[in-house]
This record gives structure tokens, sequence and C-alpha cells, in this order.
């Protein structure tokens, strides 16, 4: 039996070694991100998200940690932090399943088929259950709006681009006082 380091290894590089986008943090296997497209024949076809992934030291014997960098509108992801509630994620995790099956089961039966009796997110749950058409309306929204190509590179505390033209804003009116202060 293998080491859980050499697991989380060979995890990580069967990852990368798929279709998906994967980006490392820092030089450790231990956190990274993996660009995530919603499922074909869901509301959330569209979207593409920046799913941020850790891996405890006891990884595979513990679960991976999932959240959503980008906004999602679903009952079972916490809008604000992307915590997901999913019980095999959660709960039910096996020294069995791998990230690839994070990606390409897990992940996508939560967007197909989302529980609004356990939600993270209540007014996404209570909108589902109280008026469907408008939920799947919320839902396309939020993609078209959070979920795009380019979302899918943003922090959280980034606000689209406009936070980097606040800042380039900052940085010319400094040097325009400066300027201005000695002539």
């Amino acid at each position: 039996m293998s080491s859980p380091s050499k697991r989380r290894e060979m995890d990580v590089m069967k990852l990368m070694m798929s279709d998906y986008k994967v980006e490392m943090v820092n030089d450790g296997m231990n956190e990274f991100y993996v660009e995530f497209h919603g499922p074909r024949e869901s509301l959330y076809q569209d979207g593409i998200w920046k799913i941020r992934v850790e891996l405890p030291e006891a990884y595979p014997y513990k679960s991976p940690s999932i959240g959503f960098v980008n906004r999602i509108f679903h009952p079972n992801v916490d809008e604000m932090s992307g915590s997901v509630c999913l019980d095999v994620i959660n709960q039910t995790w096996s020294p069995m399943f791998d990230l690839i099956n994070v990606f390409e089961v897990f992940l996508p039966q939560l967007l197909l088929y989302p529980n609004p009796t356990d939600p993270l997110n209540g007014e996404a749950a209570a909108l589902m259950m109280r008026d469907r058409e408008h939920y799947e309306q919320k839902v396309k929204e939020y993609c078209e709006r959070y979920a795009k190509a380019e979302d899918a590179g943003n922090h959280p505390e980034e606000d689209s681009s406009d936070g980097d033209m606040s800042d380039e804003e900052h940085t010319s009116s400094d040097e325009e006082m400066a300027g201005h202060a000695d002539p």
C-alpha cells in the first residue's frame, strides 16, 4: 500500500494530465485551483468556475476541502465562502475515491441534483422550492455574471475588473497630486 504523500502526488498528476486546467498554489501539492465547467444539459452548462482544492495531510484517508472561488447560485454552495455541502466529500469519503471522481462525478451530480432540504444557501433553497422558474432564471443570471472564463481567474475579494481600475486610478491620482504639490 502506498503512502498518503505518494497517493496525493499520483492523484494530482492524474488530474493535471486530464482535460482539467490545474493551477498549483506554492510548490507543494496540497493546495491548487481547478477550472471546472458546468455539466452539459444543466442550468450551469455555460458556467466556468475556479474550484479551490486543499488536500489534508491524511489524504486520501481524509477528504479534500472543495470550494467555489467565483460565485454560484446553488442551494448546497455557500454564496459568500464557496463552501460545498456534499455528503460524499464531507461525510462518506473513502480512499477509493480520487480527485478525478470529484470533478467528473461529485461536482456534476451536485449541480445536476441540488438538495434544497439541506442548504448552505437558504435563499437559493427557498427559491428553488417556492418558485422554480425564478430560481432557474437566477442560476442562469449568476452564470452569465460570475462564471465566464475571465471570472474563473478572479479571487473572491476582487470585484470583477473594477478592482483593477480602482488601483490604477489611485496610482494616477497619487502621481498627479505629487506633481502638483512640488512644481
